[in-house]
């Protein structure tokens, strides 16, 4: 049973959220939707909204979904399912099924999909996209270490239009 509150009541650490604990992106509806795992990302304020940076690779099988949707979802969950987010992040929905394989329960909410073992989930609207390319990095060693084969990222800001915590 999750609870809506307001993005003011969110006192996670998301540094260690995302990047320790990871998150699953998902996208679509209750016919077809896709997750992946991500450990990139961010929270904050921009355009005096409060928002979400989501990081999607060109190749992942998720973005034709973000594409496709007004909407997409970040689920957190307790670490008891690392295996289960290790799964998602190193399998594509091209080739498996990955809630049979996981065992994660989806939770369809009008356009909308999260997980029932989710702790803390972000619902977004999407609000801006952008392709990141080499001309826009200052640092361009991170181009070697992150982007050598050319497989970039799509930067999205999603607004965050509801955030639903596990009661």
């Amino acid at each position: 049973m999750f609870k809506k509150i307001d993005t003011t009541e969110l006192n996670d650490n998301f540094f260690s959220k995302i990047g320790n604990e990871w998150m699953l992106v998902t996208a679509g509806d209750k016919d077809k939707f896709n997750t992946m795992t991500a450990s990139w990302g961010g929270v904050g304020v921009l355009w005096n909204t409060d928002v979400a940076f989501t990081f999607i690779r060109d190749s992942r099988y998720t973005l034709e979904f973000m594409d496709n949707s007004e909407y997409y979802t970040l689920s957190f969950f307790n670490g008891k399912f690392m295996k289960e987010l290790a799964f998602c992040g190193t399998n594509s929905g091209r080739d498996v099924d990955k809630i049979s394989a996981t065992g994660l329960t989806p939770v369809h909410d009008e356009n909308i999909t999260y997980f029932e073992q989710a702790e803390l989930v972000l619902v977004c609207k999407k609000i801006y996209k952008q392709k990141m390319t080499s001309d826009c990095f200052i640092d361009k060693s991170i181009i070697e270490k992150s982007y050598s084969k050319g497989d970039w990222h799509e930067m999205f800001v999603g607004k965050i239009v509801s955030v639903l915590k596990k009661a």
